[in-house]
């Protein structure tokens, strides 16, 4: 009896706590490995062409102009994400969950103004409730989400659809994508972000 109450702790223990990378991946590979053999491939950024064409986009524009019935299993990928995200973050973690960040990390961060860096799971300085009263913030997250829009119809696909879909399908253009992203994401880092803040 006192053996299953031990394993019972443990096997709540784990799942509140942040799961390794190799797990997470198990899951990944799974789901791009089932997708493959349904004939589909993997990418988020393709439902929002879906959803301006659902919304009739298709009409004014021949970009739009699709079967998007063919797509509505990833629209409920999709949906099925943030479903998961939600559980995960409300009944499934702890308060204090944060990503684990170095501490020359942290305290670089803790000089530009983040003093959050390292205590919660995403900067509250820039998606904090207070942080909207920031026209600067407000304006930096709508050039974000413009460039976020822009650059994955752009490179034909994001983050998601290039380094997991792409590349395991062995396509050339994804890899250039992922390169890409991997330099932006230097650049930003080591020269943008600095500026900006």
């Amino acid at each position: 009896m006192p053996h299953t109450k031990l394993n019972r702790r443990v096997m709540i223990h784990w799942i509140y706590e942040p799961w390794p990378w190799y797990i997470g991946g198990l899951f990944i590979a799974t789901t791009l490995v089932l997708l493959l053999f349904m004939g589909k491939t993997f990418g988020f950024s393709s439902n929002l062409r879906t959803m301006c064409s659902m919304m009739g986009a298709g009409k004014t524009c021949d970009f739009f102009c699709f079967n998007w019935k063919a797509q509505t299993w990833n629209l409920l990928f999709l949906v099925g994400t943030i479903l998961g995200g939600f559980i995960a973050y409300h009944f499934l973690s702890v308060d204090a969950a944060a990503v684990p960040l170095g501490e020359n990390t942290i305290q670089k961060l803790n000089k530009l103004g983040f003093e959050s860096a390292g205590k919660t799971y995403v900067p509250t300085e820039l998606y904090g409730d207070d942080a909207f009263s920031s026209i600067k913030t407000i304006l930096l997250l709508l050039v974000a989400g413009f460039f976020v829009g822009f650059g994955s119809r752009y490179a034909g696909g994001c983050t998601s659809g290039h380094a997991i879909s792409g590349l395991s399908n062995f396509q050339l253009p994804s890899l250039i994508a992922v390169i890409g992203f991997f330099i932006g994401g230097l650049i930003m880092v080591h020269l943008i972000f600095p500026f900006l803040f």
